[in-house]
């Protein structure tokens, strides 16, 4: 298991690297309304993410072990709300979100190490607040 979402990991790197979907020129553009690149890589994730997931609903489609998949209900909150204003102000901040962080980290942008480990920080202090924030 472990080598195999290695190479996924290393094949979802090579193709945002590809793509440019890890350059901060190109986010910093979509940010700016500059572009239509980065909307194009979103907008098409968000149509194969909707094609996918109803087929995977309509074929009752299993996990690699035979599991079925369980679709978690979720509930809007202000919590939310304040989490995606975190998470949108670190990415315009950085250029970057969780994923490419580690892409630029490992092609080799040491810089982004800071990003990184403090993404992880932050979510560690959010494992640790958690009880205390809105839900």
């Amino acid at each position: 298991m472990p080598l195999r979402m290695l190479i996924y990991g290393a094949l979802f790197g090579f193709i945002l690297t590809k793509s440019e979907a890890v350059s901060w020129f190109r986010i910093q553009e979509m940010f700016h309304f500059q572009s239509f690149h980065m909307y194009g890589i979103i907008g098409s994730a968000i149509v194969t993410g909707l094609i996918t997931t109803q087929l995977i609903k309509r074929n009752r489609i299993k996990t690699f072990s035979g599991q079925d998949i369980q679709w978690p209900q979720y509930q809007f909150s202000k919590g939310l709300m304040i989490g995606g204003f975190i998470f949108g102000l670190g990415w315009s901040m950085t250029g970057a979100c969780p994923g490419p962080l580690f892409i630029l980290t490992g092609n080799g942008y040491t810089v982004m190490a800071v990003a990184l480990l403090s993404a992880i920080a932050g979510t560690y202090l959010y494992g640790w607040l958690k009880p205390k924030l809105p839900h």
